[in-house]
């Protein structure tokens, strides 16, 4: 049986949708050149006129492709961190839990240390979005077979194997780093970092089809998340297959935040703070919940990226940088006021 929606989550996803379109141009009117809105519209006319004006360049090839990267990377990572918050029924639980972010930048490192100066341009950048990516499913592949005993998997131990992965990861780069020569470790640094520099249409098509999935997924199991915030017994004895759930819910979320990191870096807190402050919203109906985070979340990625670049102009900070700077006070705010928010 589906409830129709309350108003209020009505109006914060209507508002929502119209955030996003007004940071995207206020993203692309920023940087070390400032565009009016006119000079945005000639720029994009002179484009498909095949008469690129300055602008036209400047939107077209830099700032276009990467709020447009921006967005989605933003969105898997807030949808990713609210179904996440779901199935470990905790409000301050974040995709990394699993493991998939250290996998990944592990997975980078790699590929970065083995690549060495020896491939550079689209094919070094291809390279280490791959070793990414396959870093990040491995991860959650190992903490997944740890978690599961027979046909039961427990999200408890599934929070503390991805704790251990994340270590091994850890400590396994560090030994990566020590042993790599200055090039090397300033590279691996700057990913790290986490970025947007790199996007470009191939990028953009994957990042799409990726969010495309996830969001197109997550939203299919809103019932569910919101059954298990009852608790696993109660949500079994509602009809619903709790491990299945669990199961797909980890894969879809390693898919989206594994492709997030491979092309973006380690971008942090969005996944823990964005849904966080819409559930205080709105509640914690996952039907509202996942598109408000991803919408939410797209609109902070897109924000900070154009405080990245306009910030120290004409340099460009990382922006996993700036959203941590953005991310930390609101997560010790969460913390110190705990208690009104129902968290133990």
């Amino acid at each position: 049986m589906s409830y129709p929606l309350p108003k209020l989550s009505s109006a914060v996803l209507l508002l929502l949708c119209l955030l996003l379109p007004l940071t995207a141009l206020s993203a692309i009117a920023s940087g070390a050149v400032t565009l009016s809105p006119a000079a945005i519209l000639a720029g994009i006319a002179s484009w498909w006129l095949d008469e690129p004006s300055q602008a036209g360049v400047i939107i077209m090839q830099i700032r276009l492709p990467r709020v447009l990267l921006a967005a989605l990377v933003g969105a898997i990572l807030a949808s990713s961190g609210a179904a996440m918050q779901g199935l470990f029924r905790n409000p301050l639980a974040d995709p990394s839990l699993i493991g998939v972010t250290a996998g990944a930048s592990l997975g980078a490192s790699i590929a970065i240390v083995a690549a060495g100066a020896a491939v550079q341009g689209f094919s070094a950048i291809t390279l280490v979005s791959a070793g990414a990516f396959a870093g990040g499913l491995l991860a959650v592949i190992v903490v997944y077979r740890l978690a599961s005993s027979g046909n039961t998997t427990s999200v408890a131990t599934m929070l503390l194997a991805g704790i251990a992965i994340t270590a091994l990861a850890g400590a396994i780069g560090n030994l990566l780093e020590f042993y790599a020569d200055s090039e090397v470790l300033r590279r691996i640094s700057l990913w790290r970092m986490g970025g947007l520099d790199g996007a470009d249409p191939q990028r953009l098509m994957f990042a799409a089809i990726v969010c495309l999935l996830v969001l197109g997924a997550l939203p299919l199991f809103s019932g569910r998340l919101n059954a298990l915030l009852l608790g696993e017994s109660e949500a079994r004895y509602l009809g619903i297959d709790v491990e299945r759930t669990k199961a797909v819910l980890v894969v879809i979320v390693a898919i989206g935040v594994g492709a997030a990191v491979a092309l973006a870096g380690t971008i942090a807190f969005v996944g823990l703070v964005v849904p966080h402050i819409i559930r205080m919203i709105i509640g914690p109906d996952h039907r509202t919940l996942i598109p408000a985070s991803a919408l939410a979340g797209a609109s902070l990625l897109m924000g900070a990226d154009m405080v990245a670049r306009v910030v120290l102009a004409p340099t460009e900070l990382p922006v996993g940088i700036v959203t941590a700077l953005i991310g930390v006070p609101f997560f010790i705010s969460l913390l110190r006021h705990r208690s009104h928010y129902g968290m133990q």
